[in-house]
């Protein structure tokens, strides 16, 4: 099921408060605890190469773009 699915038949079971308390207790979609999508880019949203270090949440695409904006200095 698509995001997209997710709210369309959540918009349509808004005025039907007993069925969508039993969708939601059976399709509801669970946290993820482990694997490559639990976390994702703060900047973007993407889900690889993501860098963590210092608590930044950024994929490696971002971090190169706003690098020197937060301090990190670039040698070479």
């Amino acid at each position: 099921m698509t995001a997209s699915d997710w709210r369309k038949i959540l918009k349509q079971l808004k005025n039907k408060p007993e069925k969508m308390q039993k969708f939601l207790k059976h399709n509801k979609p669970k946290e993820r605890t482990i694997g490559i999508a639990k976390r994702k880019c703060e900047r973007c949203g993407r889900f690889g190469a993501h860098i963590k270090s210092y608590g930044l949440n950024f994929c490696r695409q971002c971090f190169r773009e706003i690098a020197e904006e937060i301090g990190f200095k670039k040698y070479s």
